[in-house]
């Protein structure tokens, strides 16, 4: 079984890395990416405990990127961990994270909602590069009372266009691809049928998009129909998980991200994005030495 898209507490995931790589191997998953969001804190102890289980740890991200003031995430994998100029990078995303998470608590205060942020920033202070954003307020929120679960809080106030929406701000969805070529990676545009931006699928492959996420736990089997013949059309590799959070009983509109082992990408198409990472990874070699990519 071949994951790539599962969260830890590093972003906005429930369980810490020794829990999910206990949850992988007790679902059979043989290869697994940690996706998450705009921090790499995890991959390390991921891959050191997943190796005993004969595990394959594949080191990823999932990058927000915004376009027209809302989030598209690009999935990157085969990246460079240690890679200075991704920390750099990733450091400017967890800022911007910072910054809109004081403006919606700024927000929620105005309507007379005031939740303790401070477990927050101790939880990303003792996890050093971890990320916070709208889940872990959405857990203030319960924890103070003012909503009875995960969803309403998103329901109520903090989705998009609810009182304590704030507009995200950050790289465009074609930076990210190039980017995570400048690093080494090869990049993925998440979860599709969610994000609900087809219009961008081929100007991102234009610029150089890698493939796309047809197998996701909120896809449909018309879905992933869709993708997979949107993926011939542009000559995209694809991508698939389960986009893994861990157990959430309150969010019943997504409870199939709830479980490991519903979402399995085929090992052709595993296959087929390691070839597309070990083209993109001679091309930049051939660049680096000044000849032409082969």
């Amino acid at each position: 079984m071949i994951d790539l898209h599962l969260h830890t507490t590093a972003s906005d995931g429930r369980l810490t890395p020794t829990e999910l790589v206990t949850r992988a191997a007790a679902a059979g998953v043989t290869t697994m990416s940690v996706t998450d969001h705009d921090t790499v804190a995890s991959i390390a102890e991921v891959t050191a405990l997943a190796a005993p289980l004969g595990i394959r740890v594949v080191p990823g991200i999932e990058v927000t990127s915004v376009d027209n003031g809302r989030d598209v995430h690009v999935l990157a994998y085969f990246i460079d961990p240690g890679s200075a100029a991704l920390m750099t990078f990733l450091e400017k995303q967890r800022a911007l994270r910072v910054s809109r998470v004081r403006e919606i608590d700024e927000r929620l205060t105005a309507l007379g909602l005031a939740v303790d942020l401070e477990s927050v920033w101790q939880s990303a202070l003792d996890r050093p590069g971890s990320s916070v954003g709208r889940p872990q307020i959405a857990a203030a929120l319960v924890a103070a009372g003012h909503v009875g679960s995960l969803q309403e809080a998103f329901d109520k106030w903090l989705a998009t266009g609810m009182p304590a929406f704030v507009p995200r701000t950050g790289p465009s969805p074609a930076d990210v691809v190039r980017f995570v070529h400048e690093v080494g990676g090869i990049a993925s545009l998440a979860h599709p049928a969610v994000t609900k931006r087809d219009d961008l699928i081929g100007s991102l492959a234009e610029h150089g998009l890698d493939a796309i996420e047809v197998y996701h736990s909120d896809h449909t089997p018309e879905d992933e129909r869709e993708y997979l013949n949107q993926s011939i059309r542009f000559n995209l590799a694809v991508s698939g998980g389960s986009d893994f959070h861990g157990e959430d009983p309150s969010a019943s509109g997504r409870s199939r991200r709830s479980t490991i082992g519903v979402v399995s990408l085929p090992a052709d198409a595993f296959a087929g994005l390691e070839a597309r990472a070990r083209s993109r990874q001679k091309s930049a070699c051939s660049q680096q030495n000044g000849r032409a990519p082969l």
